[in-house]
């Protein structure tokens, strides 16, 4: 099954914002106050839901110790247990730390001169980081940054697959369809992740299928 054209000659990514936005309006993603927290919120939302990495960074806010140098010196054990609402707190604890040292030992402890870089500079940079690797890097790159790069997760993966438009269903595969379907835009990057999130969330869930009431059947050819 392949998703049916809603503009003459669209790209299917195109055709996904179109029907998504349609739908959903301005999604309002990536939630933070600052792009330490979305950072932050990007390593620990990993293998989790978002409810419960907004406790964590609440803890860490309480703590006052949202903060990348005050990340940076904290007992890794403490800062775990500020974490434990994301799950796998030891592991994210460490790569949070991995996160702030690079900061500290590289930019003298300024986030700004690490995000301001260029794409081809920053995510390479992020990728360097042990524990970091492509979505949470894309994450903090598009949303902390606001870099024009898409960010591929698991519920992209399962829609296109779904829809029969994954192709071998590879992360950058996935990207490069995204990258060359979509306006150069960071508002409709950071809008079509976050719709096709709340799609496997609300509908094309990975056991219960809602496909009579997805946005995207009446679509379907």
């Amino acid at each position: 099954m392949t998703l049916s054209k809603t503009s003459e000659g669209a790209s299917f990514p195109a055709q996904l914002h179109e029907i998504l936005f349609r739908h959903y309006g301005p999604s309002g993603w990536w939630p933070g106050d600052s792009p330490l927290e979305i950072a932050v919120g990007a390593v620990l939302t990993q293998n989790t839901a978002w409810v419960n990495v907004e406790k964590a960074i609440d803890n860490l806010k309480k703590a006052h110790m949202l903060d990348v140098g005050k990340i940076h010196r904290a007992d890794q054990r403490e800062l775990a247990d500020l974490i434990r609402p994301s799950g796998y707190y030891n592991i994210k604890s460490i790569r949070l730390k991995n996160f702030t040292t690079l900061i500290m030992d590289q930019y003298a402890g300024d986030l700004d001169a690490l995000l301001s870089q260029e794409l081809t500079d920053l995510r390479p940079a992020l990728l360097e980081i042990n524990g970091i690797g492509k979505e949470t890097a894309d994450s903090i790159c598009c949303y902390a940054a606001d870099k024009l790069t898409f960010v591929v997760d698991s519920y992209t993966a399962r829609i296109l697959h779904r829809h029969g438009i994954s192709g071998t269903g590879a992360y950058d595969e996935i990207q490069g369809m995204f990258h060359q379907g979509l306006p150069p835009s960071i508002e409709v990057y950071k809008d079509l992740h976050a719709h096709l999130v709340f799609i496997g969330k609300e509908y094309c869930r990975s056991r219960r299928m809602m496909c009579d009431s997805c946005p995207l059947e009446s679509w379907m050819g």
